[in-house]
């Protein structure tokens, strides 16, 4: 009689699955920054890994996370608003374009469960994304300091056209990503240095450092970030009193520095406060009010399922979206014509209402909530640093009011989306304990 064989243990080969996903998702962080293409390939070799991890263990309970079911219902309607029998003349009006970026986009609910359930779990391998995080952020701003002594970066290009600092990129780039970066870089380590002694300089230093990260995003000269920068600090502050006043210096430095670049470098002052200040005065006529008036209007005319992903970037040349703030009272008021047009409307909640209608809208938003819920337990009676700052960069990424590229470009939401995870296997790990 031949013996049956015992069935192999699985567990040695999913251990060197994570292994070899823990170490592709080091490597995504500074591709996000200058190889988007490996990037793309690294996320998609960890999710495979960590499906057949999943499928190899037969683990499939982070399909049960509260976030995970929601944001799959949001994909599927998000599909479901871009399949060919929804519009006429195609799939979608989009095209076949808009399907196909429907169906993608649901790797980034993957790469999040990916790295929550199984690739950042270990504490050593969020020790060191942290590190390459923090390099990310430093080579973005010394990058940007020495264009401003130099007038030229590290690739010989010089300030873009109104005067902004582009750090280490051809275009002015910079700003988005440091302004997602750097709270998560400089929280923690300013925190150790107040809280390792009662020393008199230790809230100087402390001081010093949020004082240098904010004055680089101002020298960048990008609005948004600098303003983003400025409500992620406020969130940490409010978790971490040890930082409200580091903080609050911090901000009188960069308000000083904002004021004296009136003088000392003419650009920044020009885009961070004239232009500014003119664009918010007559917002419905600028061109991001235009942007908007015109995902306005695709909303108005497809409350129900937007037009399919990516429905902005496919509609905004059709006249018949060419109703600007005041079209009820004068139909003349086109919204900007084709100067309203863009490749997205700079609002990912408009961008979700555009792609998948008030259903698609309220969905996001309940996805991005149930983050918060997840970043936000515990946080308020045992504040850990790391923690705080990822928390504060959360409500920074996605505060409703701000500006943004596409929400689901590899660019901007990559990167937004890795943070996301980080955050919620932090979290994670924080209820275990």
């Amino acid at each position: 009689m031949t013996a049956t064989p015992l069935p192999r243990d699985p567990a040695p080969l999913a251990a060197r699955l994570d292994r070899a996903a823990a170490w592709c998702v080091l490597g995504i962080p500074p591709a996000m920054l200058h190889a988007f293409a490996v990037a793309e390939a690294l996320i998609a070799i960890i999710l495979l890994l960590f499906l057949a991890r999943s499928g190899l263990l037969k683990d499939w309970s982070w399909l049960r996370r509260p976030w995970v079911r929601i944001a799959l219902v949001w994909w599927g309607w998000a599909i479901f608003c871009s399949l060919p029998f929804i519009r006429e003349g195609g799939i979608g009006e989009g095209g076949g374009r808009s399907l196909v970026q429907a169906l993608v986009t649901g790797r980034y609910i993957l790469f999040i469960a990916a790295l929550e359930h199984v690739v950042l779990a270990d504490p050593a391998i969020r020790r060191w994304l942290w590190a390459v995080l923090a390099a990310c952020a430093a080579w973005i701003g010394l990058s940007a300091l020495l264009q401003a002594a130099t007038g030229r970066n590290l690739g010989g290009y010089p300030r873009w056209g109104d005067g902004e600092l582009t750090g280490p990129f051809q275009k002015p780039r910079a700003g988005p990503p440091l302004a997602r970066l750097l709270p998560v870089a400089i929280i923690p380590p300013i925190f150790r240095v107040l809280q390792a002694g009662q020393d008199w300089w230790r809230p100087a230093l402390a001081a010093l450092l949020a004082g240098a990260a904010v004055a680089v995003v101002v020298l960048i000269g990008q609005r948004m970030p600098v303003l983003l920068t400025v409500l992620a600090l406020g969130v940490a502050a409010l978790f971490l009193p040890r930082l409200r006043l580091p903080v609050l210096a911090a901000l009188a430095l960069g308000a000083t520095l904002l004021a004296a670049s009136a003088v000392v470098a003419p650009p920044t002052f020009f885009r961070l406060v004239t232009k500014f200040t003119t664009q918010m005065a007559n917002w419905p006529e600028s061109n991001y009010g235009q942007i908007a008036s015109r995902a306005v209007a695709i909303a108005q005319d497809h409350p129900l399922t937007g037009r399919g992903f990516e429905g902005f970037r496919s509609g905004c040349m059709q006249k018949r979206y060419w109703r600007g703030w005041n079209y009820a009272t004068n139909p003349a008021d086109t919204g900007g014509g084709a100067l309203g047009c863009n490749l997205h409307p700079h609002n990912m909640y408009l961008q979700a209402v555009t792609d998948a209608g008030l259903p698609g809208l309220a969905l996001y938003t309940a996805m991005v909530l149930a983050w918060g819920l997840a970043l936000a337990r515990g946080l308020w009676r045992h504040p850990a640093p790391l923690r705080v700052a990822l928390f504060a960069t959360y409500v920074a990424a996605f505060w409703p009011l701000s500006s943004s590229m596409n929400a689901f470009s590899i660019e901007f939401g990559g990167l937004t989306f890795l943070l996301v995870g980080f955050a919620l296997a932090e979290a994670k790990a924080a209820e275990s304990k």
